[in-house]
């Protein structure tokens, strides 16, 4: 008989990271046979809210937000599912875990949890007692879990299918580089920057870094051809006009931008068409950007924060598959909600002496280093481990629940 799993993320069809990661994690489980899912698909506007049958083991209900007490109690009585799954920032299910002991009298809850930075949440006491699975997607995140919550703690990172991010052949980037950019930027050292235009992304900083590099690359080579695409909306209401920051810059010849949403396979087309991909955001939980650039064969420059940490460094040799970028400044801020987390910087100049030394390599070089970050991410981002890890945890918890004496479960205070 297969397990019934609700899921609360975001929609698994959108576009977002947790939408993809659901995704994927959903799509490598129903393959093992022995599931069937069913989600609340949140957004902040669904332009369609029609009940989305993915197959018969998959349907996800679109709702604004992340739903509600009388939402999650109507499915509890009407799926009587044989888990609950919450899948982002838990800020967005305060009402859930203030319900907790309404779930616990129908089943067990699992969370994919990623906290961004230390120092360690205590104010997540009270979410971390009420939940019964806790895998975590981020190093950093699971070494402050586990040392309270060993038993019910794993490091299960996020992880892309093989066959969405691989490298094409030499010939094909090039040409697809001339179709892309034009015949005078094929020789050209092009990086990629991939994410929402957001503070938290730091774009501006990002253009600031690449002007500065061109200012080296121009003092030492005598020239300045570099070209950085960005794959983002330069016009987002959430982040400054990138249009008016590269003219005050004087790069606007120098960055590309990529505003429209695309497609998997076009994504990788983007990968494969430059020479690295960057993230100096300030808090990163885990960065998928980054892990489709290695999985391509392309090297990575990235802060040593968060999830990016255990990607740019090889955790078992501690070899860099890129340029590692240190934490030069660290800022403790807050909110009533969180109450305290750091956020790392590193300065534009410091990026900036980054990029060039990747430049300096030259192009085997950078190849090389592509294909041992390729190797270490195929390795140590697996998406059947990632599978298969999730299938092992959750058959355990819910065999375990099966067989767990009922207690009287209390409502959390938070």
């Amino acid at each position: 008989m297969k397990r019934k799993v609700l899921i609360l993320s975001d929609h698994a069809l959108s576009p977002s990271g947790v939408g993809i990661q659901t995704r994927h994690l959903v799509t490598g489980l129903l393959a093992k046979g022995g599931y069937t899912f069913r989600q609340l698909g949140a957004a902040i506007k669904h332009t369609d809210y029609r009940v989305t049958k993915v197959n018969d083991d998959f349907i996800i209900k679109p709702i604004d937000g992340f739903g509600d007490r009388a939402m999650l109690r109507e499915l509890l009585a009407s799926e009587r599912p044989d888990a609950l799954l919450i899948f982002t920032d838990p800020r967005f299910f305060t009402w859930m875990f203030e319900m907790e002991d309404e779930v616990h009298q129908v089943c067990p809850i699992a969370w994919w949890h990623v906290w961004d930075n230390l120092p360690a949440p205590e104010f997540n006491t009270p979410l971390y007692e009420a939940t019964d699975l806790i895998n975590c997607h981020s190093y950093l995140t699971y070494e402050f879990v586990s040392r309270t919550y060993p038993d019910k703690t794993n490091f299960i990172p996020h992880a892309i299918p093989q066959d969405m991010f691989y490298p094409l052949p030499p010939e094909s980037r090039t040409m697809l580089r001339h179709q892309l950019l034009g015949s005078d930027r094929v020789d050209h050292f092009i990086g990629l920057w991939i994410n929402r235009n957001a503070r938290r992304k730091r774009p501006s900083d990002v253009i600031m870094s690449w002007k500065i590099f061109l200012d080296r690359l121009q003092a030492k080579a005598g020239h300045r051809k570099a070209t950085l695409i960005m794959h983002t909306d330069p016009l987002d209401p959430e982040g400054p006009n990138l249009i008016e920051v590269t003219r005050m810059l004087g790069v606007e010849d120098a960055v590309v931008f990529s505003k429209e949403r695309i497609e998997f396979d076009k994504m990788n087309v983007l990968h494969n068409i430059s020479d690295f991909c960057i993230n100096i955001s300030y808090a990163e939980g885990f960065g998928l950007s980054t892990l489709e650039s290695m999985m391509v064969g392309n090297p990575i420059v990235a802060i040593k924060t968060g999830g990016l940490t255990r990607q740019v460094v090889n955790h078992v040799d501690g070899s860099e598959n890129g340029i590692a970028l240190p934490v030069e400044m660290k800022t403790l801020v807050g909110s009533q909600q969180v109450p305290y987390i750091y956020e790392d910087y590193v300065s534009s100049e410091t990026v900036a002496d980054g990029l060039l030394r990747l430049h300096q390599m030259g192009p085997l070089e950078r190849r090389r280093l592509g294909l041992r970050a390729s190797q270490y991410a195929l390795t140590e981002f697996s998406h059947q481990k990632t599978v298969d890890d999730w299938d092992r945890t959750l058959q355990k918890l819910m065999n375990d629940w099966q067989t767990k004496p009922r207690r009287d479960w209390g409502t959390v205070t938070l």
